[in-house]
C-alpha cells in the first residue's frame, strides 16, 4: 500500500486489514459522531461516559474475531458503582449501548479512578461475549472475571482464556473542550503459522514468531492522537505502523447508532408480564416505558392498554 489516498476522510468506521507477512490481520475502529448519539440520549458523568465509551470501541474491535450475520455484544457487570454496561454491534453496522451506575456513588469518586477505571467503577464481576445469529442458530458467549486496570487488560484476560484467539487490543476515548466525545481503537490478532512443525509439536519459524512480536510492538507504539485525528486518513495511519512488513486494507464497515426498540417490540414485551403487574406501573392512567438504550419514551393509555390485553386473552384462546 503507497502513502497517496484520496483526500475524503471517513468517520465512524471499521477498517479491516493485514500484514503483507500474513503474520497478523487486524481492525482500527474510529467513532465520532456515532460515538456521540449513543451517548446523547443519556447525561452520563465523565467516568461512566468514558467507560462506555470504551465498551463501544471494544466491542466494535472484537466482533471481528467472530464471523457472525447478527448481533455482537459485549456485557460487563460488576459490583460497583457502575453496575452493568450492556453494547452491541449488528453486522450491518448499527451501534448502541447504555450504562446503569449508582448517581452518589459516582459523584464521589476521586481522581484516582483514571490510572484504573475497571476495579475503581466496575469492581469484581465479568465480562461477556455473546454473538446471536438468530432463533434457528447456537448462541456462542463467552465469560471472563474482570481482571486488570482497564477494558483493555480484561480483553486481553480473555484472549489468554482463550484456545482459539491470540490478540491484542489498544483503546482510547477522549472528550474535548467542548464536551464532544470521540473514541478510537486497534486490534490485531496472530494468524496461522505456516512455519515447520516438529513431531514434538514445537514450531522452528522463529521469524514468523519474531514478525507477530514487531507487530504487537508497532501496535503498542501508536499515539494516542493519531488514532483520534480527523485529518489523518486511516489508510495513512495504518500505513506508518506497519508499512515495514507492508498492510493491505479491506472493504470498510460505516457504524451508526441505531437502537432496535419500537412500539411494536414494548407491546410484545408488555403482553409478557401479567395484567396485575402492568395494572401496578400505571401513573395517572398511562404506562410510560424508556428505552434504556436510546431514552426514547413509549406511552401506552387505557385504550391501547385495554388492546393489548384484549389481544394477549384473544391469543391465549387460540393456542
Amino acid at each position: 500500500m503507497g502513502s497517496t489516498f484520496i483526500s475524503s476522510i471517513p468517520d465512524n468506521l471499521v477498517q479491516p486489514f493485514q500484514l503483507e507477512n500474513n503474520v497478523a490481520r487486524g481492525r482500527l475502529v474510529r467513532l465520532g459522531s456515532s460515538l456521540q448519539d449513543v451517548l446523547a440520549g443519556h447525561q452520563y458523568p465523565e467516568p461512566v461516559a468514558l467507560l462506555l465509551s470504551d465498551m463501544l470501541v471494544l466491542a466494535t474491535l472484537v466482533s471481528g474475531i467472530f464471523k457472525f450475520n447478527g448481533t455482537f455484544s459485549l456485557q460487563a457487570k460488576g459490583d460497583g458503582s457502575v453496575g452493568l454496561i450492556i453494547v452491541d454491534l449488528t453486522s450491518d453496522g448499527g451501534l448502541r449501548g447504555y450504562a446503569q451506575f449508582d448517581v452518589d456513588a459516582v459523584s464521589k469518586l476521586d481522581e484516582t479512578w483514571r490510572a484504573s477505571p475497571v476495579p475503581h467503577l466496575l469492581g469484581n464481576g465479568y465480562l461477556a461475549f455473546t454473538v446471536d445469529q438468530g432463533q434457528d442458530t447456537d448462541r456462542y458467549q463467552g465469560i471472563v472475571k474482570l481482571a486488570g486496570a482497564t477494558l483493555a487488560d480484561c480483553a486481553h484476560n480473555y484472549f489468554r482464556e482463550s484456545d482459539q484467539v491470540d490478540a491484542t487490543v489498544k483503546l482510547v476515548s477522549r472528550q474535548s473542550a467542548s464536551g464532544v466525545w470521540r473514541s478510537g481503537g486497534l486490534l490485531i490478532q496472530k494468524m496461522p503459522s505456516e512455519g515447520l512443525v516438529l513431531q514434538s509439536g514445537d514450531v522452528v519459524d522463529e521469524e514468523y514468531e519474531d514478525a507477530w512480536c514487531r507487530a504487537v510492538v508497532l501496535m503498542s507504539a501508536s499515539r494516542e492522537a493519531e488514532l483520534l485525528d480527523l485529518k489523518l486518513h486511516p489508510h495513512e495511519f495504518l500505513f506508518r505502523l506497519f508499512h515495514e512488513d507492508g498492510v493491505r486494507v479491506f472493504d470498510t464497515l460505516l457504524v451508526a447508532q441505531r437502537c432496535r426498540c419500537s412500539a411494536d417490540r414494548v407491546e410484545i414485551m408488555l403482553k409478557s408480564f401479567p395484567q396485575e403487574e402492568i395494572e401496578e406501573l400505571k401513573v395517572d392512567g398511562v404506562v410510560a416505558v424508556t428505552c434504556e438504550f436510546c431514552g426514547h419514551d413509549y406511552s401506552f393509555e387505557e385504550e391501547k392498554l385495554r388492546r393489548i390485553f384484549d389481544e394477549k386473552m384473544e391469543n391465549g384462546k387460540h393456542r
